[in-house]
């Protein structure tokens, strides 16, 4: 596990993008990121939600209708974002889905649509992103992009493969991606937030003793400003320990 060696962060002044800003943990990042000084630059696809949040914040958020699950939309909403907000130095993916499905039982026809939109949502959108974003984010002497994960990139679980193969495969990305910061602009740090079960639309009816959506942005946030390259939250922070224990025991907790 790498270890926190990253330069710590200071939100206020900055610019910061946060896919899915307007709901669950993104609204609440968005909240805590306004309430340490940033402007946030608040992407979803419900207009309704981009509303609401921005009538909430005014002038501190700026919001961008986008479908992530578009590739295209994405390369045109980048063009224009960076036009518009040449200032941005924090990136935060943050937007997903996870959809429950069974491949024995549930015909491809029914499935083939949603596991394109997780694929591409959770994995392609934030690399996507980040690839196009770099130039900006290069630009300023104090860059940071977080990419949320889960401990399920760990160790999966069996109603969900295609969620956790897309989180174990941003989980990768996200420490590749550290590594060629640190070779080509060291000054871009790059964290993964490590997510526990967390109290939102996408979790409603899964699970018990959640953590709320507040509590895991404020512990984020905590971790991107310490300098940690990883941010274990909430019941995550276990994992390296358990998974150094015993992986079985992990792999049969988590399924």
């Amino acid at each position: 596990m790498d270890k926190p060696t990253m330069t710590k962060t200071n939100f206020k002044g900055k610019t910061a993008l946060v896919t899915g800003g307007a709901r669950g943990i993104g609204h609440e990042l968005t909240s805590q990121l306004v309430t340490h000084g940033a402007h946030v630059i608040a992407v979803g696809r419900n207009q309704s939600d981009l509303n609401k949040i921005h009538a909430e914040f005014g002038d501190q958020v700026s919001t961008y209708q986008l479908d992530l699950t578009h590739p295209e939309e994405v390369t045109q909403f980048t063009q224009r974002v960076t036009s518009d907000h040449p200032g941005l130095s924090i990136l935060i993916n943050n937007a997903g889905m996870q959809v429950e499905m069974d491949l024995f039982t549930d015909p491809y026809a029914s499935i083939a649509q949603p596991v394109f939109n997780e694929v591409a949502l959770n994995f392609v959108a934030p690399i996507t992103l980040t690839a196009q974003l770099l130039p900006v984010l290069r630009t300023h002497r104090n860059a940071l992009i977080i990419n949320i994960t889960t401990g399920l990139a760990i160790a999966p679980k069996e109603a969900s493969p295609v969620y956790c193969a897309t989180k174990a495969g941003l989980r990768s990305f996200t420490q590749s991606l550290r590594y060629q910061c640190q070779t080509s602009a060291p000054h871009i740090e790059v964290s993964e937030a490590i997510m526990t079960l967390v109290d939102t639309d996408m979790t409603s009816g899964r699970g018990k003793r959640k953590m709320s959506s507040h509590d895991a942005a404020v512990a984020i946030l905590k971790g991107a400003s310490a300098g940690k390259p990883e941010i274990w939250i909430g019941k995550s922070a276990l994992l390296p320990l358990l998974t150094r224990i015993s992986p079985r025991l992990v792999r049969r907790i988590l399924r």
